[in-house]
């Protein structure tokens, strides 16, 4: 730790920073604010194309292969640059490393065998397991990651769900420390739609887990009774073929767009549009981070799929929370939220009020403190 309290901090992600995904979205935040608040940062992830981020290097550490797990894509290291790892230990004196959970024995372990006693090791969950096998890996993986599991000197998680695997799946404790957003970036999107209502807006990977093709039945049944709802779906992926051959069967084509990938710049404007912002997820989600994306970016409603993971965003309004599998009552949920308007009112202030305990002004500080405790504990243990 500098004279000055600034701290050296590395970041460490075994997948690749190139990605939209959740936790290369948390890596990136948080070092930028940690960067624009004076301290110094360095990425150690896995096969990516970016040389520095928001003023931090990024070192690539391995080559990587794609893989899905727990209903999710990763990029899993497998090869790692074990010379890039042992000489940069040698050069750099970090005062914590943060590295994201669940990590690769062949990349970030390794990393982390080379931490000197002085550094500080924190870690955060991010995973929910989306079936038994999931869950039967991440038990397997405690028992590979044998000592780098006691090396860690705090823990975190990002739900209720994720700390619940990880005590289910490493027997260890961790604290909350919520998913996170630039509250202030989002803050700018507008909308183009003006005073348009009926908008339902679905954004993310075209999957089974996300839930695309329940939102279609339902929203199926919905037109039915309202020929003024419009939904967008925007994202990729395997399941796009079958949605646009329901779509066209059930005569939605003037309904219904799909508009495919979306940049990162251009979500908080498609966001704003929404009157309802819908996330039928059906399993496997650790937090949601999409939904809060919603919230900052001002869609009237945010509805979310009722997973583990998303009702520790939105479990306090039992409002927004739907069973994707139940298309009658689903239907029904729509139509309440687009067309009582002191309801979608209400729900909208609270998300409005409930937003800013996910900006990263207020986590940001929280997880500072955590890293000066566990450099704290560090410096105690090596003394004793």
């Amino acid at each position: 730790m500098s004279a000055s309290g600034k701290l050296d901090v590395a970041l460490l992600y075994d997948d690749s920073l190139d990605t939209t995904d959740g936790v290369a979205q948390y890596v990136k935040t948080i070092g930028t604010w940690l960067s624009q608040n004076g301290h110094r940062v360095t990425y150690l992830v896995g096969e990516s194309n970016l040389n520095s981020w928001s003023g931090g290097k990024v070192y690539s550490l391995s080559k990587n292969l794609k893989v899905r797990w727990s209903g999710n894509r990763l990029s899993m290291a497998l090869l790692p640059r074990l010379k890039t790892i042992k000489r940069l230990f040698k050069e750099q004196n970090f005062d914590v490393v943060h590295v994201q959970f669940p990590y690769s024995p062949f990349m970030a372990q390794l990393v982390i065998s080379a931490i000197g006693p002085q550094t500080a090791l924190v870690g955060t969950v991010h995973v929910y397991p989306a079936h038994r096998l999931a869950s039967a890996g991440s038990k397997l993986l405690k028992t590979i990651y044998g000592k780098s599991l006691h090396r860690l000197d705090d823990l975190l998680s990002v739900s209720s769900a994720a700390q619940a695997y990880a005590q289910s799946a490493f027997k260890k404790q961790s604290k909350i420390l919520p998913n996170t957003i630039d509250l202030a970036s989002y803050k700018k999107a507008t909308s183009k739609l003006g005073n348009k209502t009926k908008h339902i807006v679905f954004l993310g990977r075209l999957v089974r887990r996300k839930g695309p093709l329940q939102l279609l039945k339902a929203f199926a049944l919905l037109s039915q009774d309202d020929s003024r709802v419009h939904l967008t779906i925007a994202g990729d992926g395997p399941l796009r073929s079958k949605l646009e051959k329901f779509v066209k069967a059930h005569g939605l084509e003037n309904k219904v767009s799909f508009l495919g990938f979306i940049n990162e710049a251009d979500k908080p404007r498609l966001l704003a549009e929404a009157q309802v912002a819908c996330f039928p997820s059906l399993y496997g989600e650790s937090f949601g981070i999409v939904l809060i994306e919603a919230m900052a970016a001002g869609s009237g409603v945010v509805l979310g799929g009722y997973n583990q993971g998303y009702r520790s965003v939105l479990g306090a309004r039992s409002e927004l929370l739907i069973n994707p599998k139940d298309t009658k009552n689903f239907a029904k949920r729509l139509q309440l939220l687009l067309e009582d308007e002191d309801l979608a009112k209400q729900l909208h202030e609270w998300q409005s009020q409930e937003i800013a305990k996910y900006d990263v002004s207020t986590v940001g500080p929280r997880l500072l403190d955590i890293y000066r405790q566990a450099i704290a504990k560090r410096t105690k243990k090596r003394h004793n």
